[in-house]
C-alpha cells in the first residue's frame, strides 16, 4: 500500500510533497519525476481506474489483470524502472455526435491507462498550483455547472456589455507536440519523464479498418493523460496571455471563463471586445490552433439594451437577461435548445428500445437517465427546462409502455400516474450547490 497521510483518500505523500513544492516555488523545475512511477503510486492509481472500461488492442481486461494484481504492478514498475516499458497501439473507435457525424475516440491498453493515470497525477500535483481560477475543465472539484454559474455571476454584477463566444476547431487533434513539450519543460527537468509523454503523443493508432495511423499532432481523446496536457497547453497559449497581456491593456473590465477548449470572454467596451476578436486568431495560430468560425462571434450582452439579441450558449446552457419574480433584471440560465431537443430524442429512443423491461427495472433504469440529466442541467432558473424534459420522458414512457405486447392500450393515464408515484420516478430538481461565486473583475 502507498505511504499515506491524513484523511485525503489515502493520497500518497509524494504527491502532497510535489504539490507543496510547486506552490512554494513558482519557477521550480522538477527532477526525478520518473522515479515516482513506482508500485505504490501505480497501486493508488489502480483504485481510481474504471474497471468496466473497454479494453485496448491487447484485449486485456481489468478483471484478468486483477487476479494477480500485486505481481503485475510490481512487474510494470520494474519495467518502468529499467526502461523496458513499451507503449502499445491505441485502438480507435467512433461514437455518434448530435449533428449526425462521428467523434473519434482512442482506447489505450490497460497498462498504458495505468501509467498515464500515474503521470497525470504527478502533473496535476504540479500544475494545479499554476492553473488560474478561470480554468474549469478536467480539474478536481470543478465542473461545467460552476463555470456557467460563475460566468453568470460576473455578467450579473460586473460592468460588462459585450461577449466574445469562442470555440477552438479540432483542438485535441491539433495540439502541437513540440510546443506542448516546450511548455512542460518550463516546470519539468526530467528527460525520461518527458520522453514517456512523447511516446504517448506519437503512439500509433489502430483504426477500425486495420490501418495504423501515426499522428503528427494532437492527443488521443480517451487517453487519461490528455485532459491535463490539454489544460497545460491552453494555460500557456490562452489563459496567461489573457491575464497578463489582454486585461492590462483594457480600459474597462474584462474576464475569461474557460472549460477545456470552450471559452467565453466578456468586456466592458465594444472596441476592446472587437480588438480581442481580431487578435485571437493570430494568437492561436502561433500554437497551431484556429477558432471555429461558426462558433466564434462578438455579441452585445447588456441589461441596458433590451432590443438587441441578449442570449448566448455556453457548455450546453443558454445565458440570457430576464426579470425575476421581483421584476429585477438578472442573468438566467436554461438548457440550450439544441441540447434539450437532443436529450429528448435520446430519451425517447431509449424508452422505445427498453420498454420490454419489467416495471421496477424499467423505472430504475429510467431514473438513472433522469438523474444524470438533472445532475448536469440542474441550475437555479432552469426549472422550466428540467420540467419540460421530465414531462417529455413521462409522455414517451406512457406511449411506448402502452404498446407492449402489441396492445394498443394497457392502462389509463390515471393508472399510469399512480404507478409512477408508487415506483418513485425521479422528479426534476436543481443540483446546484450553495457556494461562493468567483468574481474575476
Amino acid at each position: 500500500m502507498p505511504d499515506t497521510v491524513g484523511l485525503e483518500q489515502d493520497e500518497p505523500t509524494s504527491l502532497r510533497g510535489i504539490a507543496k513544492r510547486a506552490r512554494a516555488c513558482e519557477g521550480h523545475r522538477f527532477r526525478d519525476l520518473y522515479r515516482e512511477l513506482n508500485a505504490e503510486l501505480l497501486h493508488h492509481c489502480w483504485r481510481d481506474l474504471n474497471k468496466r472500461a473497454a479494453s485496448g488492442v491487447d484485449k486485456l481486461t481489468a478483471q484478468a489483470y486483477e487476479q494477480d494484481l500485486t505481481a503485475n504492478l510490481s512487474d510494470l514498475a520494474e519495467r518502468l524502472k529499467t526502461k523496458r516499458y513499451r507503449t502499445k497501439l491505441v485502438r480507435r473507435c467512433y461514437i455518434p455526435k448530435d449533428n449526425g457525424g462521428q467523434r473519434p475516440l482512442g482506447i489505450p491498453a490497460l497498462e498504458d491507462k495505468l501509467v498515464q493515470s500515474a503521470c497525470a497525477k504527478l502533473l496535476g500535483a504540479i500544475y494545479e498550483q499554476d492553473f488560474l481560477p478561470v480554468s474549469y475543465g478536467y480539474r478536481p472539484g470543478r465542473d461545467a455547472k460552476e463555470a456557467v454559474t460563475d460566468l453568470g455571476f460576473n455578467l450579473q454584477y460586473g460592468r460588462f456589455g459585450h461577449v466574445v463566444e469562442a470555440d477552438i476547431q479540432g483542438f485535441f487533434d491539433n495540439i502541437d507536440h513540440d510546443w506542448l513539450l516546450e511548455m512542460l519543460r518550463l516546470r519539468i527537468d526530467d528527460r525520461a519523464f518527458l520522453h514517456l509523454i512523447r511516446k504517448w503523443l506519437k503512439a500509433g493508432i489502430l483504426d477500425t479498418d486495420g490501418q495504423v495511423l501515426h499522428p503528427e499532432s494532437g492527443t488521443p481523446q480517451g487517453g487519461l493523460i490528455s485532459p491535463i496536457l490539454a489544460n497545460v497547453y491552453l494555460h500557456y497559449a490562452l489563459d496567461l496571455w489573457f491575464e497578463r497581456i489582454v486585461k492590462p491593456r483594457c480600459q474597462g473590465q474584462a474576464v475569461l471563463i474557460r472549460y477545456a477548449d470552450d471559452f467565453v470572454c466578456a468586456f466592458q467596451y465594444r472596441e476592446e471586445a472587437e480588438r480581442f476578436y481580431r487578435v485571437l486568431p493570430t494568437r492561436l495560430a502561433k500554437f497551431a490552433l484556429q477558432v471555429a468560425p461558426d462558433k466564434t462571434r462578438v455579441q452585445r450582452f447588456s441589461r441596458f439594451h433590451p432590443g438587441l439579441p441578449r442570449r448566448f450558449a455556453f457548455l450546453g446552457f443558454e445565458l440570457y437577461w430576464n426579470r425575476d419574480r421581483r421584476g429585477a433584471l438578472r442573468v438566467m440560465k436554461r438548457t440550450a435548445r439544441k441540447k434539450l431537443h437532443s436529450a429528448k430524442r435520446r430519451i425517447k429512443a431509449w424508452i422505445r428500445a427498453n420498454r420490454h423491461l419489467p416495471g421496477r427495472a424499467f423505472v430504475k433504469a429510467l431514473n438513472r437517465k433522469l438523474i444524470g440529466h438533472y445532475n448536469y442541467y440542474g441550475l437555479r432558473s432552469n426549472e422550466q427546462s428540467l420540467h419540460s424534459f421530465y414531462q417529455w420522458a413521462i409522455a414517451c414512457a406512457y406511449k411506448w409502455l402502452n404498446r407492449r405486447g402489441g396492445k394498443r392500450s394497457s392502462f389509463t393515464w390515471a393508472q399510469f400516474s399512480k404507478a409512477l408515484k408508487r415506483l418513485q420516478v425521479a422528479w426534476p430538481r436543481t443540483t446546484e450547490k450553495q457556494r461562493e461565486h468567483l468574481a474575476f473583475t
